[in-house]
């Protein structure tokens, strides 16, 4: 019967009620039990009369008691975030009241705290994500305890999983963040190299947070990448040896000739005429030379950065040949284009294919046998051939090969026909003018644009160089193909 009175009154079990209605009643009832024995109270007086103490107490606490255990409940839920806005407690007691609103005010305050600080956190983290460097948090440990989002790009989403010894094997760096947590430096600043996955070099920024800072961070990690910065370097002293090396042949000749002209050749005009027209051509040579060196240079710069636009390459073919009809025709030649129907739109830059497809265009005519054909064949194709030189685009592709019938090329010499300044001896002993680095151009723009570059070389069929496109889908293109 008490327990269904408890469960229908809303009384918690543990409420220690009946304690204190006896614990009030004790002194009372003590008065009357003396009182009894001395005869100075009649003992049914005395009952009736400790009757009625039991009951105002009882009428006195169970309102209190009753709303106390509200108040507890509706503080629980109010923890647990259980409570709605618009949910009002009804209590009578003023002093529960008071309370109740109370507790409901600091509720509103903390509240208010906890959504300002949830604002100011994203803020923050929405600053530190449009950050183009990696910056790291870490605690005493070397764990890390947060990253931004080109730290976690970079470095990968489970980043802040890891200890800092694991992201990054390089002593030196691991020795600078060991000085800052262990405080035996405010901050440390260094250079430093990660071979693996491939070579790079960083600049790091490690600093111990202030001491007032709050959480379990202790020190913050800036990571500056230099590797692009160091290709450019790269490829600013190759190109000064490269450009130097091959300028000193030509500078040698005209300076040969220039002081045979001032010399024993002054008073010859057949031999000035002669001389001149040396000098003429190794000027040429010299400016393709350098126009070339320049173009790489270029290439490789935004070798990074991969094309975005959509080309339809039949025009670039047909206008390419075109633009070389007439020196076919020289050579007794002529250049037919076949395509096939429908011809996809590549993911490419058209002024570089355009520039590809020239220079084998041209190759083809320079090193064909005269009276002879070159055909530029455009084809759709279902993948891009894989290679173990450059990465290449997965997905369908357009194929476009350049055939002429000129000499068979050797193995051993096809696979150096893109090296910078490689040259077949054939070629220059039949003084034929180049610079050895049309072939290296191409595949520096291949590479930019994920495709392939192929050659082969028969008796029979000449020589054929083909490249390979992916197709525009509306999609980034994924990597098949190895570095």
């Amino acid at each position: 019967m008490f327990e269904k009175s408890r469960k229908a009154l809303g009384f918690e079990k543990n409420t220690q009620f009946v304690e204190r209605i006896l614990f009030l009643s004790f002194p009372t009832a003590l008065v009357f039990v003396v009182l009894a024995a001395f005869n100075l109270v009649d003992p049914t007086l005395a009952i009736i009369s400790l009757a009625a103490v039991v009951i105002f107490n009882i009428v006195l606490l169970f309102p209190l008691t009753f709303e106390l255990q509200q108040i507890k409940k509706y503080v629980s839920k109010l923890a647990k975030g259980e409570i709605d806005e618009k949910e009002i407690l009804a209590l009578s007691e003023d002093e529960s009241k008071e309370l109740i609103e109370a507790i409901n005010n600091m509720h509103h305050f903390w509240a208010q705290k906890a959504d300002d600080l949830e604002a100011q956190t994203i803020s923050d983290t929405a600053v530190l994500d449009s950050l183009p460097d990696p910056i790291m948090m870490i605690d005493r440990a070397g764990n890390i305890i947060g990253a931004n989002l080109s730290a976690r790009t970079s470095f990968g989403e489970k980043i802040t999983d890891k200890n800092i010894d694991n992201v990054f094997h390089s002593n030196n760096f691991i020795n600078a963040v060991s000085r800052v947590l262990n405080k035996e430096s405010i901050s440390e600043n260094l250079i430093f190299y990660v071979e693996k996955p491939i070579d790079q070099k960083f600049y790091a920024h490690i600093k111990q947070l202030p001491w007032l800072s709050k959480g379990k961070a202790v020190a913050v990690i800036s990571i500056y990448d230099l590797t692009k910065s160091m290709k450019i370097e790269k490829m600013q002293s190759d190109f000064v040896a490269n450009a130097s090396h091959e300028l000193r042949t030509p500078l040698s000749v005209i300076s040969g000739f220039v002081e045979t002209l001032q010399t024993s050749a002054k008073d010859d005009p057949a031999a000035q005429q002669q001389f001149l027209q040396i000098i003429a051509d190794q000027v040429e040579y010299m400016s393709n030379l350098i126009e070339n060196l320049l173009s790489l240079s270029r290439i490789e710069l935004n070798q990074d950065n991969p094309p975005k636009d959509k080309v339809d390459v039949t025009g670039i073919v047909n206008d390419a040949a075109k633009a070389l009809e007439l020196k076919a025709k020289e050579n007794k030649m002529k250049i037919h284009v076949i395509k096939e129907p429908d011809i996809a739109l590549v993911l490419a830059d058209a002024q570089q294919i355009k520039q590809i497809v020239q220079n084998l265009t041209d190759n083809a005519i320079k090193y064909g046998t005269p009276g002879t054909d070159v055909t530029i064949r455009i084809n759709n194709v279902d993948k891009i051939p894989l290679s173990k030189a450059i990465k290449t685009a997965a997905g369908k592709a357009v194929a476009i090969s350049v055939n002429n019938k000129g000499p068979k090329i050797g193995p051993e010499k096809l696979a150096r026909l893109t090296e910078r300044f490689y040259r077949l001896q054939e070629h220059k002993d039949k003084n034929i003018k180049g610079t050895g680095l049309g072939l290296a151009i191409a595949k520096h723009i291949i590479i930019r644009h994920n495709g392939n570059i192929t050659v082969n070389s028969n008796g029979y069929n000449g020589t054929t160089f083909t490249i390979y496109l992916p197709v525009f889908d509306g999609e980034n293109q994924s990597a098949a193909g190895s570095l």
